[in-house]
């Protein structure tokens, strides 16, 4: 057999060695931990609200229809339905004829009973200077005396009905008490109207409160709890509560409680009517799975997030939702466990993935 050359068995021996160090050092490279830039978090596990949800309806905290306080004709209607009304405007005008001839009948009284008061107070100083130097009689001071009394007393009557007359001269112009809308209107143009009738009623959309039946069965942990959330339809953002209000009484045909829950000025896209859903505190649960909505990510029918493993890598990992808890956590009935670690950014998550799956490709 011919032997082969020192040098060839040499060189083919230093390739094999080769060969095995890159073998080792791409398997080694493999099981190893990825260095990665995604910011995590790890999956918590807290006590939170046990929730009763139940629906309400909206209502407008200032509501009222404005009447009539005086008698007469409808001159002027300066709004209509689904008009907005700044406080203070006009929104109606009687016609004013009789009222102001009452005013010029009453300010004439005036000036009468203060000619008289006027007359009586001289009256008595005279007669007053007189009886001082024993010229006449007592009986004609007093006489003297209960004119200017009486005179005064005319004087007051006459005052207090000017002002009347003033106050029903007012009536025929009826002013908006607050800003809001105009939802009914009553009266016609021309039509006589009387103390009592109504005129207009409108609605201010600055705050709205939420009625809510509550069931005799929920009431005592409800008023407990004294805690509720308030969801418009269709968003699983809260409404921001200024306060809760619990009737004494139950309806003796549903033998429900009625709760009413103001919310805080200035709440979008409420009108009266409209049907929210409240979910009131009611006790607590321990151990509830939560994780941060913005891990959450949707695929078509797939519900997910990206869970960290050992190495570092991310991988999708379907879940199970359950309520959502606060502004920004909401709980999971099914897929991960309290202390794992997801990714806060699926987006992130999903190109870091790509490119380490790329990485693993190429080698």
């Amino acid at each position: 057999m011919k032997m082969l050359p020192k040098w060839v068995l040499i060189v083919g021996l230093s390739a094999l060695s080769a060969c095995g160090k890159a073998e080792q050092q791409t398997a080694t490279a493999t099981d190893a931990p990825v260095k990665s830039t995604l910011q995590t978090v790890k999956v918590g596990e807290v006590g939170t609200p046990e929730l009763h949800y139940l629906d309400g309806h909206v209502e407008a905290v200032n509501e009222s229809t404005l009447s009539a306080q005086t008698s007469g004709v409808i001159e002027k209607l300066f709004y209509d339905v689904d008009d907005f009304v700044e406080p203070g405007k006009m929104i109606a005008r009687i016609k004013s004829n009789n009222q102001q001839a009452g005013v010029a009948q009453a300010q004439a009284s005036l000036d009468e009973a203060q000619a008289r008061f006027t007359e009586a107070q001289t009256d008595f100083k005279r007669i007053s200077d007189i009886y001082a130097k024993r010229l006449i009689p007592k009986a004609d001071y007093d006489t003297s005396q209960a004119n200017l009394r009486a005179a005064e007393a005319r004087l007051a009557a006459a005052k207090a009905q000017i002002t009347q007359a003033g106050e029903e001269l007012g009536y025929t112009s009826l002013v908006a008490p607050f800003g809001g809308i105009v939802t009914k209107r009553h009266v016609q143009l021309g039509e006589t109207v009387n103390p009592g009738t109504p005129i207009m009623t409108g609605i201010s959309l600055d705050q709205m409160r939420v009625v809510v039946e509550v069931p005799q069965r929920l009431i005592g942990k409800v008023r407990e709890e004294k805690k509720a959330f308030v969801f418009q339809d269709g968003s699983n953002k809260s409404l921001a509560v200024k306060s809760l209000t619990f009737f004494p009484y139950a309806d003796p045909k549903t033998n429900a409680f009625k709760v009413r829950i103001d919310l805080t000025e200035g709440a979008k896209d409420l009108f009266p009517g409209m049907f929210v859903k409240v979910a009131f505190v009611i006790g607590k649960q321990q151990g509830v799975v939560s994780v941060p909505e913005s891990a959450v990510v949707i695929r078509s029918e797939v519900i997910g997030v990206y869970v960290i493993n050992a190495q570092g890598r991310p991988a999708l990992r379907q879940i199970r939702l359950g309520k959502k808890l606060d502004e920004n956590t909401i709980s999971v009935l099914a897929g991960v466990d309290a202390g794992e670690t997801i990714a806060l950014d699926p987006v992130q998550a999903a190109i870091s993935l790509k490119q380490q799956e790329g990485v693993k490709h190429d080698e």
